[in-house]
């Protein structure tokens, strides 16, 4: 997995903590809690409250992967998700 150099003063605030990967020169990439907090800019606590949502449909939550204790994500999830959610105001 490429990690993509920034000029530090662009990043986000989640970013500035953890370097942005890109994940498309690798089918097989997963993100991290933080990688998807990053994208979406929304906390961890967010993100992690989204895929385990109590009361929601499981097709509504974010789609995510466990191995052992850890949450993944597969990119292409994530977006689909997004798009999903999108409302045209």
């Amino acid at each position: 997995m490429a990690i993509i150099e920034q000029d530090p003063k662009s990043l986000t605030p989640h970013e500035d903590r953890h370097q942005r990967r890109d994940t498309d020169g690798d089918p097989y990439a997963l993100l991290t809690v933080d990688d998807v907090a990053a994208l979406l800019k929304v906390s961890k606590s967010w993100v992690y409250e989204h895929t385990r949502a109590r009361g929601v449909p499981r097709a509504e939550r974010l789609p995510h992967l466990k191995i052992g204790k850890y949450v993944r994500f597969e990119p292409h999830a994530v977006l689909a998700f997004i798009h999903r959610k999108c409302r045209v105001a």
